[in-house]
């Protein structure tokens, strides 16, 4: 922990803002991927289309990483394509 140097104390609240904020953005993402994953064929299309774009809008962000993304979706498309098939 910084003691007492101003930049060492603002770059904790920073990322005490930034921890909060990235929290609920993954809580989102969660949900997204976890309701695409279930649900009608019609809801899904949309949801899957909505989930797809939140992972990378967080991958591009920095809030999670390029490849835990790619993965996600992967995984996502290819519970998709069983569902309707």
């Amino acid at each position: 922990m910084a003691k007492r140097i101003k930049s060492g104390l603002k770059n904790l609240r920073k990322s005490a803002r930034r921890r909060v904020a990235n929290t609920g953005v993954r809580s989102r993402l969660k949900t997204l991927v976890r309701t695409a994953g279930s649900g009608p064929a019609a809801l899904s299309a949309v949801a899957l289309g909505a989930a797809q774009t939140a992972l990378d809008k967080a991958a591009s962000r920095g809030i999670i990483h390029p490849n835990a993304a790619a993965r996600r979706k992967s995984r996502l498309m290819r519970r998709a394509a069983r569902g309707a098939a």
